[in-house]
């Protein structure tokens, strides 16, 4: 189910001075989105970036692959909490991208256009509903993220 950034949408937990995400149920996920002040495009490069992970992502402390951006069947190691981890992008786009984790579906991530606008874009995680613990985790990813791209 996707969400249109002009929808009402339920949003979960509080989120702190500096946390401008909203967490969204959307059917067997939470989507964990921030709007950012970046273009779609780059905006979108830069989350398919594999180079780029842990300069945002509070839980990759680095990652190894041939390929730079991510695409359908890319593969490589990602280091979770001190250790190596297998992984595999099961699909993607130029806007979207998910994978597995050690052979677990993990977060898919997503960037989403707002129509007439060219300078902003939503970025979103999606959550598995089992792994909602992970939410914080997330929120904190986007806001680096954030500040990654709109330093531009």
């Amino acid at each position: 189910m996707k969400r249109n950034a002009a929808e009402p949408s339920t949003v979960f937990g509080n989120a702190g001075p500096r946390d401008r995400s909203t967490v969204i149920r959307e059917g067997s996920t939470l989507a964990v989105g921030r709007d950012v002040a970046a273009p779609t495009e780059p905006t979108a490069k830069t989350l398919r970036d594999t180079r780029r992970w842990p300069e945002w992502s509070p839980s990759v402390g680095g990652v190894e692959s041939a390929d730079r951006y991510v695409e359908a069947g890319t593969t490589g190691r990602v280091r979770v909490a001190g250790v190596w981890t297998p992984f595999r992008v099961t699909a993607a786009t130029r806007l979207r991208w998910d994978w597995r984790v050690a052979g677990v579906p993990a977060t898919g991530h997503r960037v989403e256009r707002y129509p007439g606008r060219s300078d902003r874009c939503r970025v979103v995680v999606e959550v598995p509903l089992v792994a909602a613990a992970y939410v914080p985790v997330c929120r904190r990813a986007l806001d680096r993220f954030a500040d990654l791209v709109e330093e531009r």
